[in-house]
Formats: C-alpha cells, structure tokens, sequence
C-alpha cells in the first residue's frame, strides 16, 4: 500500500514530516500543493479544519499536522520507532520540546513572515518587534536546555520540529553569537541528510520567502 504526503517543499512544517520520512528510508509518493495541482489541493482543504498542509495518506487513512504524521510513522513503521521515546518520560519530553519549537519558534517566525505579507511595503515595525522579542526569549531557553541535555545524534520528533523551526527562525532573528550552543544545534542538524536534502529541495523558491531570505544556508 503507497503512502503519499501532501505539501509543499519549502514549507517549514512540509519539511517536518520529510525529514522523518528521509531519515529512515521510508518509501512514499510527495504530492505537490500549489495552483498547478488543484487535486492535490482539494484534498488538503477537505482533510482537516484548517486546510493546512502537510497532509499523510496512509491506504484510506488521511493524517494532518505533521506531529501526528510523525507519531503515525513511529507506530506503523518498525525503523521509525526511535522517531519517538519508548519510555514514557521520555516521550514526554520530547513532545514538550516538539510544542515548544511549533509554539514558540515557528509561531513568532510565522508573525514575521505574515505581516510582510500583509503589508509589503511597510510592514507594521511594532508586530515585527513583538515576534522577533519573542524568538528571542526561546531562543535564551533553548541555550540554557542545551547547555543542560546533550543533542541527540539520532532523528527524532524533536530534530523534525527543530531542523525547519531554526533554519527559518534564524532567517527573521539571526541566532545570537553568544547563544553558541543554539547556533551550533543549527549547524549540526542542518548538515544531517535528511535536513540537507530538505534544504537543497527547497532551495528553487527562496525568492518567495516575504521578508526575503538571506544569502547563506
């Protein structure tokens, strides 16, 4: 039975549910969402309340959000079980940190974009700020993790949320230099295979990125 993931590849949370796939070789079919794919798009729009890719098809199974596709992997997928803790504390904790890179990276990172894309010719500098305060304030708590939880070197929930969450968080609020830890994370998952392929798929639509994107990475 193929499985097929709904989305689009320069989509940070597309990207989320990718990097599992990629990390332990799972065969699936990308259907690609944008205006020449109206198909594609249907499916998404009547998958879940909000219409939002990424979307998982799984035989009749249809799964939104990409924690939840991810989950989904980690149970039906014997390589992907380390996608997730077995023990249960464990696995707690790394959906803490999976809410806290949806919630408080790509939340704020999502603000900026958006309000360069509301007004593109003066976005409103006080919304900007506001979000940017914000990366900033997780930013300082993911050091401070850092300095206290050693990096995994396998791909887990929390890599898939981190990877995208960072690469364009940093975008919009450049990692501070004192932040070492958090800025050496960066570099090290962005150099891991699925992250990279990820990177390199998405590399053709950067001139869509509002705010614009940076000559690096």
């Amino acid at each position: 039975m193929s499985l097929e993931l709904f989305g689009h590849p320069f989509s940070s949370y597309t990207w989320k549910a990718l990097i599992a796939l990629y990390a332990f070789d799972i065969a699936f079919d990308f259907r690609m969402v944008d205006g020449d794919h109206p198909d594609n798009a249907a499916l998404v729009g009547a998958a879940g309340p909000a219409g939002k890719f990424p979307v998982f098809k799984d035989g009749s199974e249809l799964l939104f959000e990409a924690s939840v596709i991810i989950e989904h992997l980690a149970l039906t997928h014997g390589s992907a079980r380390e996608l997730v803790p077995e023990d249960p504390h464990l696995a707690n904790t790394a959906r803490m940190l999976d809410r806290v890179f949806d919630n408080y990276v790509m939340t704020p990172m999502n603000a900026v974009v958006v309000e360069h894309m509301r007004n593109r010719g003066a976005p409103e500098t006080a919304r900007i700020e506001d979000a940017k305060a914000r990366l900033g304030r997780t930013y300082a708590w993911l050091e401070q993790w850092l300095r206290a939880n050693p990096r995994e070197p396998r791909i887990t929930l929390v890599e898939c949320a981190a990877a995208p969450s960072l690469f364009y968080a940093d975008w919009v609020h450049p990692i501070p230099d004192a932040l070492v830890h958090l800025r050496e994370w960066r570099r090290d998952l962005l150099a891991r295979p699925p992250v990279a392929r990820c990177v390199e798929e998405a590399r053709p639509y950067r001139a869509w990125f509002p705010p614009g994107a940076p000559d690096r990475d």
